[in-house]
C-alpha cells in the first residue's frame, strides 16, 4: 500500500483523544489543557472535530478527585496522527500540575466505532468505583495507546471520556479562561449583569445565580484559569451569555464544551441496599423505617428499607435546604432516593441528593365529640365513661372521639436541592421530562455554525 493511501486511510479514521487529572487542588485546569491542545491541533494541524470538545463528569464520590471529576474527549479526522499524539503527549507534559499531585492519564484511540468494553468502562466510571490496573488491562486488550503521569489514575477518566458517547441528553458548557498573570487574582464580576442575562436566558441557561442567596454561580473561587462558565441548552446562547458580561478583565479565550453536566447520569442505576458499595452513587425506592432525627447543624437523618428489608441510613445536609422536607417525613412513607454511598467508622451513610417523595402515610389525630348545647369540646370522664361537657355538664355515654386527618404539610412529588448545592451532574429541576435527543445532525450542524473556540478575548468582550 502507497503512502498516498495510507494518509487516505489515516483522514478517514478517528483519532479519540481522552484525558484526565491534569489539575490539583492548588490549580490548573483539565479543561484549560484542553482548550490550549485544541487551538494547536485546530491551527497547526487543521484538525477536524466531528464533535464538540467533550467535558466528561464522572462520578462525584471519589475519593481521589480533585474537584469537578471531570475528563475530556477530543474526537478529530485529519492527517498526522502521530505527530497529533506527539502533541497532546507535550502538552500534559508541560501543562499538567504534576509537581502538586496531579497523576495524569492519556489515551488514543483510533477506529470509528469504539469498543464494547471501553463504552461498559465509561458508563460504570459515572457511578462506581474502578482502579487504574482495571482501565489498563481494558486498553491493553482494546490496542488503546495510552500514557500514564505521575500515578496515572486518570487513565480510569482518559478511558471513560472516550468510551462516552454522549448520545443521549446532554447540556453545554461555555469556559472563559483568564491570562497567566491574572490567575490568583481576584474575579470581578458584576452581580446585577449575571442576574440580568440569566432571567432573561433563562431557560436556555442554568445555575448562574441563586436566588435564595443571592450568589453568583457561574464562576470558581480557586486560583485556577477559569474565569467563568455558562451552562445551558445551547452553545449560541451560552456563549453570548459571556459575550454580554461586558467583562473588564482581558481573557485569554473560551472554548465551548459538550457534557454530561446537569443530566443527573451518576444516578440512574437502582441497586439493592446489599450492593451498595462505598463512594457509589445510584437512586433507590425506600420506605421509612424512623421518624427523622435533627443532629447539630441543622443536618437530617432518617432510616430506611429496601424491598429485601435491608436497612441503610440517609443523611440530608443542611446546605441543600431539604432538612425541612425532609424533616416532616414520618415512619411508612415511600420514597424514592438518589444518593451517594459514603462510609465512616465501616458503617455506610446514602448522602441524598434528591428525594421524590411516592406515598405519604395518612395521619390522624382524635377528637372529642362536641357538646350540642354549648358547641364546646367535651372533655372524657375516664376509660368506657363517656364524656361530659365542662360548662352545661351534659353528659354522652355512648359517643366516641372522632378521627381527624392531619395535614401532613407535605405533598407528593420530587424536591431537588437548592443551586448552590448542586453538583456538576445534579439536574435541575427545570430539565425534568425535557431532556434532550440526541441528534448527530443537529449536532454537526452547530458545530459548523458556532464560533465554539476563540484564541484571547478580541471581539468576546
Amino acid at each position: 500500500m502507497n503512502n498516498h493511501q495510507n494518509n487516505k486511510d489515516e483522514e478517514n479514521k478517528i483519532l479519540h483523544i481522552g484525558f484526565d487529572d491534569t489539575d490539583s487542588t492548588n490549580g490548573k485546569c483539565t479543561t484549560h489543557l484542553a482548550y490550549l491542545l485544541t487551538n494547536v491541533l485546530v491551527k497547526k494541524f487543521n484538525a477536524n472535530f466531528i464533535d464538540f470538545p467533550l467535558l466528561i463528569r464522572l462520578n462525584p464520590n471519589i475519593p481521589l478527585k480533585t474537584r469537578g471529576n471531570g475528563a475530556v474527549c477530543l474526537r478529530i479526522k485529519g492527517k498526522e496522527h502521530d505527530k497529533i499524539k506527539e502533541e497532546a503527549i507535550h502538552f500534559i507534559e508541560n501543562y499538567s500540575d504534576l509537581e502538586n499531585g496531579a497523576n495524569p492519564g492519556l489515551a488514543f484511540y483510533e477506529e470509528n466505532n469504539i469498543p464494547n468494553e471501553i463504552i461498559s468502562l465509561s458508563n460504570n466510571a459515572m457511578d462506581t468505583v474502578l482502579s487504574k490496573q482495571i482501565a489498563e488491562k481494558i486498553a491493553r486488550k482494546n490496542s488503546i495507546q495510552y500514557h500514564l503521569f505521575g500515578k496515572g489514575y486518570g487513565l480510569v477518566g482518559a478511558l471513560a471520556a472516550i468510551g462516552c458517547y454522549l448520545d443521549a441528553d446532554h447540556t453545554y458548557e461555555t469556559i472563559a479562561y483568564r491570562k497567566k498573570e491574572n490567575i490568583g487574582t481576584i474575579r470581578k464580576i458584576d452581580k446585577s449583569k449575571v442576574k440580568e442575562i440569566s432571567d432573561k436566558s433563562f431557560p436556555h441557561t442554568f445555575n448562574n445565580f441563586d436566588y435564595r442567596k443571592k450568589r453568583v454561580l457561574i464562576a470558581p473561587h480557586g486560583p485556577d484559569p477559569v474565569f467563568c462558565g455558562i451552562r445551558g441548552e445551547d452553545p449560541i446562547i451560552t456563549t453570548q451569555f459571556i459575550k454580554n458580561l461586558q467583562i473588564d478583565e482581558d481573557l485569554e479565550g473560551y472554548m465551548v464544551y459538550r457534557s454530561n453536566q446537569g443530566t443527573n447520569l451518576h444516578l440512574t442505576k437502582e441497586r439493592r441496599f446489599s450492593g451498595i458499595l462505598p463512594f457509589t452513587s445510584g437512586h433507590i425506592s425506600c420506605q421509612l423505617v424512623t421518624k427523622p432525627n435533627i443532629i447539630n447543624g441543622g443536618h437530617v437523618i432518617f432510616y430506611v428499607k429496601d424491598d429485601f428489608n435491608d436497612v441503610l441510613p440517609v443523611a440530608v445536609y443542611e446546605p441543600t435546604r431539604l432538612t425541612k422536607i425532609a424533616a416532616l417525613l414520618e415512619i411508612d412513607d415511600k420514597i424514592e432516593i438518589g444518593y451517594g454511598a459514603h462510609i465512616k467508622s465501616n458503617k455506610k451513610t446514602l448522602n441524598l441528593e434528591y428525594l421524590s417523595i411516592k406515598e405519604l402515610k395518612e395521619a390522624s389525630y382524635f377528637k372529642n365529640p362536641v357538646c350540642g348545647k354549648c358547641n364546646k369540646n367535651m372533655k372524657s370522664e375516664g376509660k368506657n365513661k363517656g364524656f361530659q361537657c365542662p360548662r352545661c355538664k351534659t353528659k354522652k355515654n355512648n359517643e366516641v372521639k372522632t378521627a381527624i386527618k392531619k395535614d401532613r404539610g407535605l405533598t407528593c412529588g420530587l424536591y431537588i436541592p437548592d443551586p448552590i448545592a448542586h453538583r456538576h451532574l445534579t439536574k435541575p429541576y427545570f430539565r425534568y421530562y425535557k431532556e434532550k435527543k440526541y441528534d448527530k445532525k443537529q449536532i454537526l450542524c452547530l458545530l459548523k455554525n458556532t464560533q465554539w473556540i476563540s484564541k484571547n478575548s478580541g471581539g468576546l468582550i
